[in-house]
């Protein structure tokens, strides 16, 4: 997959089917787009596959509301890998796109990426204040000569599936209704960082850190079911998401891991964790050995959600 970012200029040579839109947390509603797009190539096999997004979510320019994301550029990234995509475009929300006229949209979105389909959501709005539409879309499509797919939103319980209910869900604990909406575990990526290795040495409990960047959502500080995946392999574990308030000092707020009968070193490595049910809240206890108590019987709930606690399919 080729990954274009942080530039106006975007071409690629055609033909193609494309997607538009947002795409946090890339959920089921967002399958049915990807799953079109698949559909189409397989149909004409010279297709490229491509989506275009931008770098921030348009509301942060045009409402100034800073809002935490499911999914950093760098996860959706990989997901949208993960689906067989050709290109991503991530390009920058500017004041120039922001104050762009749909039909100019248009016209350069098409004839740059030489576009013959295109697959939108119902809800899918773009151009200065928001005027184009998919009923736009529609009305230039023969002069274009493009194929438009309007799909409509799925639901859920009578709601739309849409980021900020899963957003919701999760900013409520509800690990295990976030799964169902988004259609896979909800995830953190990043590198394994060092940390202050007492998990290891002082608890004798070793654990991998994490320090997600500040736009990623994350879920109430506690202690989760987590499965994680490194190098195509995937350990069970549990994993703390808060600010370890039982040790001293300072701790920003981190997602720490404790993988199962595992010694392997990871530092530096991708990893990513994904949460599969919420144990307990986050709290302070009055001794280290009142917390190593507390997560031996957090290991315990957790080896017996995984039944043997010798690992996890997809190894």
């Amino acid at each position: 997959m080729e990954y274009i970012k942080q530039s106006m200029t975007f071409e690629i040579e055609g033909p193609s089917v494309l997607s538009l839109g947002k795409f946090d947390g890339l959920h089921r509603g967002h399958e049915l787009l990807m799953e079109y797009m698949r559909e189409k190539k397989q149909e004409q096999q010279n297709l490229k596959t491509v989506v275009f997004t931008f770098d921030i979510p348009p509301s942060e320019q045009t409402q100034n509301l800073r809002m935490q994301v499911l999914t950093t550029s760098q996860e959706k990234a990989r997901l949208f890998e993960e689906n067989g995509i050709d290109y991503v475009i991530e390009c920058p929300f500017t004041r120039e796109i922001m104050c762009m006229e749909p039909e100019k949209f248009i016209d350069r979105i098409v004839k740059n990426l030489h576009v013959k389909d295109i697959v939108v959501g119902t809800d899918f709005r773009f151009g200065y204040k928001r005027r184009g539409n998919y009923q736009m879309l529609r009305q230039y499509a023969p002069q274009y000569g493009y194929q438009l797919k309007v799909v409509p939103k799925m639901q859920e319980e009578g709601r739309d599936i849409s980021s900020t209910y899963i957003r919701e869900e999760i900013n409520a604990g509800n690990i295990e209704k976030a799964h169902k909406l988004l259609g896979y575990p909800f995830f953190v990526e990043g590198s394994v960082l060092h940390g202050r290795k007492l998990g290891k040495a002082v608890l004798g409990i070793p654990t991998i850190n994490l320090i997600p960047p500040q736009e990623k959502l994350l879920p109430p500080m506690g202690v989760y079911v987590t499965s994680t995946e490194c190098m195509g392999k995937h350990y069970p574990g549990i994993t703390n998401v808060g600010c370890k308030p039982t040790i001293q000092g300072e701790n920003p707020i981190g997602v720490e891991t404790h993988l199962f009968d595992i010694s392997e070193d990871m530092y530096g490595r991708m990893v990513r964790v994904s949460f599969l049910k919420r144990v307990r809240p986050e709290q302070k206890f009055d001794s280290l050995d009142a917390l190593k108590a507390q997560m031996e019987q957090d290991i315990q709930y957790g080896k017996v959600y995984f039944d043997t606690g010798k690992g996890v399919q997809k190894n």
